[in-house]
């Protein structure tokens, strides 16, 4: 499992470009579904065939990262920039960067006006990302276009590391973690229930690929699996964050103060009946915060019956977030033994 993760955190694929990821999860699933399809937008669907009067369960995972697009190249060869998904401003200075051309990685590092000429009020601001651009060491514009593209995508150059006490961190944790539970839990599972487990496209610009796929396949019951704020590190009170790192998923009763996902009390009730039942692990969290594939999904037709299980992790939304494998194994578990466990 640890292998798969690092390929998967590894792999280029912001926004719009998740191709390498569907690929990781044709390949692992190929021997363990029946059926996998690329739809029109790019999300995989796996099924694995139940009974025919068995319900339909859909297991959602979105398969992009955030990151950045080429947007111009200036007479001296430096490239401006445009970002995709949710990316804190501060965060992207003096980090080192990829372009994912059609045929190979330039290599860049993002720059932006030295401290030594400005001045005292601007050094009390954050460098908005306008103000910055990224140096691919091109002498002018005429060889920077012919190393790179508009439109190009911007990947941050991390990779996947294993740190101490079973945690990790990558670049693209949210939401490959989610991917990785997918692709695991159809592996494992042994249920009469026909199941979909899907990696959705473009999850950080608009929840596209959930609307799409859950259009298609209508199920009756559906969870998105996905990453969440932990708490349990320094700048965060426990009020803003409760669920914590090594304490298992969390399963979400509410996110985006309600704007979001309100989950069903029979889907509540499942899952927390499921950890209680097989004695594992789960945290509940109520989230004022973001929100995941699920609140695309519970209003597609007449409405869908809908949940949220996340791993927490910390540093979201930045190349450096951290997580825990045993998080993970606990998810897969929980998620496992549910499925296995419906009438």
């Amino acid at each position: 499992m640890k292998n798969l993760m690092k390929k998967l955190s590894d792999v280029a694929g912001i926004s719009g470009f998740e191709e390498n990821i569907a690929k990781i999860i044709e390949d692992e699933l190929k021997d363990y579904t029946d059926n996998i399809e690329i739809d029109a937008l790019g999300n995989i669907i796996t099924f694995k065939k139940g009974k025919k009067n068995m319900p339909k369960v859909m297991l959602a995972a979105h398969m992009d990262e955030i990151g950045l697009m080429v947007k111009y190249v200036d007479d001296n060869g430096f490239v401006g920039f445009s970002k995709v998904g949710g990316i804190n401003d501060q965060m992207l200075l003096n980090q080192t960067v990829y372009i994912q051309t059609a045929k190979e990685k330039v290599y860049g590092v993002i720059g932006s006006k030295p401290p030594h000429v400005t001045k005292p009020e601007e050094r009390k601001k954050v460098t908005q990302h306008i103000d910055m651009f990224i140096d691919i060491g091109a002498k002018d514009k005429e060889e920077a276009l012919k190393m790179i593209s508009i439109g190009d995508p911007i990947i941050f150059n991390h990779t996947y590391v294993e740190l101490p006490n079973n945690l990790i961190t990558g670049k693209a944790l949210d939401n490959r973690i989610g991917c990785l539970i997918m692709i695991e839990v159809m592996k494992r599972i042994k249920t009469d229930a026909n199941v979909y487990g899907v990696g959705t496209v473009q999850e950080e610009v608009g929840l596209k690929g959930a609307k799409t796929s859950s259009f298609k396949i209508n199920p009756d019951v559906a969870l998105a699996l996905d990453v969440t704020l932990s708490g349990d590190h320094p700048g965060i009170k426990e009020s803003e964050a409760p669920v914590v790192i090594g304490k298992g998923p969390a399963v979400i009763l509410s996110d985006a103060s309600g704007r979001g996902i309100i989950t069903p009390p029979k889907i509540k009730n499942w899952l927390i009946e499921t950890s209680t039942k097989h004695n594992l692990k789960i945290q509940l969290e109520v989230s004022e915060g973001g929100t995941t594939d699920a609140s695309a999904i519970h209003l597609t037709k007449e409405g869908i019956p809908t949940g949220v299980v996340s791993v927490p992790t910390r540093y979201i939304h930045s190349p450096v977030s951290v997580a825990s494998l045993d998080d993970i194994e606990e998810t897969i578990n929980l998620l496992v033994n549910a499925i296995n466990d419906l009438e």
